[in-house]
């Protein structure tokens, strides 16, 4: 260990390794190879290329680190205790992995100011770290780059690459030429299991120069090496991968360069050893206060140039602007602003796909919702995504505002993450229901860090028709409404489709699905209101004051119990319907107002999906009507006849209750 005066990189690099092992070995659970074979890249990185200051972590024009591969989050907490940020000690440190602990075992967004994304799930990082380079370069277009000009680094492991979203992301990165993202790829030749040569013969330089890259390689050991490829890296207008050749727990004599290092503590014999091969003569836990001296005085090289940067920004023409998009204040009269649209539906009644309604509502938010970007995978026209006034974001032009993601629904659903990470904007993106199952991982993850993100999922059930059921959603609404902090969202009509969008945009650390019908659906709503009813999550559409049963129903099913009640009032039997545009929204009322909207009287659900997620409604006895298996390829009506799913199969099933409640 060298002296005061003589600090290497070598001793920068030793200190995230041993506050790696010693963590992991008190956790008695972790991953201790890959922080100390990435020890020596990280170092460089932080002390000569990456522009931050630990002591304003939220610095709008900060460069980005995204450690993709989260199971070395020892690595990232090392650094942000070793730089000085304010909210991490060494009894965070100390504590990983610890219940309540900021330090979890993979990085959690929102736990500690330095945490860019929430990884663990391999690959989402990398995917995240292209939606922030692309969020850089569309702010930069649009606000100049005196004022958003940073760069997006990535750590990525070989598990990370194998993933196929992956390919997705970096496919996509290429075809932009996100030229400020640098992925450093751990190229240690390790997983799990053992040498990935059991399961993987890739060459990566060759596949990521297939998609536009631009690659090298570096010893990862070597701090010159290192550094000179980060220097070419930047200079190229492409992004860049860099395969550093590292060896996976350097410095563990017995477990260096095997999978043994790789997802367990070193053992405490070990850890000794490791300790005389890296001459670290310290206690557990103990930095040196030079070598700390150190690191804590690179936390805050970058003071002077975000101070001038602040100066700058505070004069600016966009301070106001790009302050109220980041709070988001730009939404706090979005509904007195869209007043006279909400009048216009019920004036003009008419039946519509709620995709072309959700579009007729695009049309208007783009023209005072400035910071919405929009986008598909493939599906534009289907998904009814594009407004009248958007136009694309490509290679060459960045000052648009719709993104053609491709066939890349998982990886549309993770860059979406990485914008909304960024800061300013608002991303929602586009494909079929059914597809959420590509996109789930993703989706869950927006959920976790409760991020702002849209998703329009159209061809919301059987309705689609004649795609059959490989295209037909039946299990996903409840599967969608099991994640916790989604928040699912099924407009029956033109004027719910209009408040279920400005409930989604209001909602601050939470998540959207907005689920639209391909098939023309009625106008449920006949009267104004400014309240948004939809915002409930659920309402009485169709009241009675003697009412026998209530009809509760989503979507395109809505239209079907109101027949269904009309009917039924025709024999003298009083139905109140009820939609029900979020159960997840709908849950969160008060006690008194959900005891209100479910009632005491019997019930009868009507969804063209599955049951599951409705029994906290239905009681025994109740009745559901909607899919228990797979769909079929036909003309939707002759669909809904086939299943079931009609006025006269609500009404046979209203009388049925009834009967057997009076007998």
């Amino acid at each position: 260990m060298a002296q005061n005066n003589e600090i290497n990189n070598l001793d920068l690099s030793n200190a995230i390794r041993m506050l790696s092992v010693d963590a992991v070995e008190k956790a008695n659970s972790g991953h201790p190879g890959m922080p100390m074979g990435m020890a020596d890249v990280a170092t460089i990185l932080f002390t000569k290329f990456l522009k931050f200051d630990s002591s304003c972590p939220n610095w709008i024009n900060r460069d980005r680190f995204i450690l993709s591969a989260g199971h070395g989050s020892m690595l990232l907490y090392s650094l942000l205790y070793l730089n000085g940020y304010e909210d991490i000690s060494i009894e965070d440190i100390k504590n990983f992995r610890s219940l309540n602990s900021k330090t979890a075992g993979h990085p959690e967004y929102g736990e500690l100011k330095g945490i860019e994304t929430t990884t663990g799930p391999l690959g989402q990082g990398l995917a995240n770290a292209v939606g922030i380079a692309l969020a850089e370069k569309i702010m930069s277009n649009k606000y100049g780059d005196d004022l958003f000009n940073h760069k997006t680094f990535v750590i990525a492991g070989d598990g990370c690459l194998m993933e196929g979203i992956s390919q997705e992301a970096i496919s996509f990165a290429g075809h932009l030429g996100l030229g400020k993202l640098v992925v450093l790829f751990d190229d240690n030749g390790i997983s799990i299991d053992g040498p990935t040569s059991l399961s993987t013969s890739d060459n990566q330089l060759l596949r990521f120069q297939a998609s536009k890259w631009h690659t090298l390689e570096c010893d990862g050991h070597s701090p010159l090496e290192i550094e000179d490829a980060i220097n070419k890296a930047i200079a190229d207008p492409r992004p860049s991968l860099i395969a550093c050749k590292t060896k996976i727990g350097f410095g563990s004599p017995n477990k260096e360069g095997k999978s043994s290092s790789h997802g367990s503590p070193m053992g405490k014999d070990e850890i000794e050893l490791i300790r005389n091969t890296l001459n670290w003569n310290c206690d557990p836990f103990i930095i040196p206060s030079n070598i700390l001296d150190v690191w804590n005085n690179n936390g805050l090289k970058g003071k002077d140039s975000r101070e001038s940067w602040e100066e700058l920004y505070n004069d600016s023409n966009y301070y106001l602007e790009i302050n109220d998009m980041i709070s988001g204040r730009n939404l706090d009269n979005l509904e007195s602003s869209l007043e006279s649209y909400k009048l216009s539906l019920i004036e003009n009644l008419s039946s519509l796909a709620t995709r072309k309604s959700s579009e007729n509502v695009l049309n208007e938010l783009t023209e005072i919702v400035s910071n919405l970007i929009g986008g598909s995978a493939d599906l534009t026209g289907s998904n009814n995504t594009l407004a009248k006034n958007q136009k694309a974001v490509t290679s060459k032009d960045f000052s648009g505002s719709y993104i053609y993601y491709g066939i890349r629904e998982h990886g549309m659903a993770a860059i979406m993450n990485g914008i909304a990470l960024h800061s300013g904007l608002i991303p929602y993106g586009g494909t079929f229901l059914v597809f959420t199952d590509y996109c789930r991982p993703s989706i869950r993850l927006s959920a976790l860090m409760g991020l702002k993100v849209i998703y329009i999922m159209t061809h919301d059930s059987i309705g689609l028709g004649e795609d059959g059921p490989t295209h037909q959603p039946v299990e996903h609404l409840s599967a969608l409404r099991a994640i916790p902090n989604l928040e699912v969202w099924r407009p029956a009509d033109s004027t719910e489709t209009l408040e279920v969008w400005q409930a989604a945009l209001a909602s601050k650390n939470t998540p959207s699905i907005i689920a639209l019908s391909r098939q023309n659906l009625k106008p449920v709503r006949h009267d104004y209101t400014k309240k948004n009813l939809s915002s409930l999550g659920a309402y009485v559409v169709v009241e009675k004051e003697n009412s026998e049963i209530s009809l509760f129903a989503s979507g395109s099913e809505l239209e079907i119990a109101v027949n269904a009640s009309e009917k039924l009032a025709v024999e003298g039997i009083e139905a109140r319907v009820i939609s029900v545009p979020s159960l997840d929204r709908f849950y969160l009322q008060d006690e008194k107002y959900k005891a209100d909207i479910i009632n005491t009287t019997p019930k009868i659900v009507i969804e063209a999906g599955v049951r599951q997620s409705w029994d906290y409604i239905l009681n025994q006895n109740d009745i559901f009507i909607g899919m228990s298996g797979y769909g079929a390829s036909a003309p939707a009506k002759d669909l809904y006849k086939h299943f079931s799913i009609t006025e006269d199969k609500v009404i046979s099933s209203v009388k049925s209750i009834l009967n057997r409640r009076s007998s």
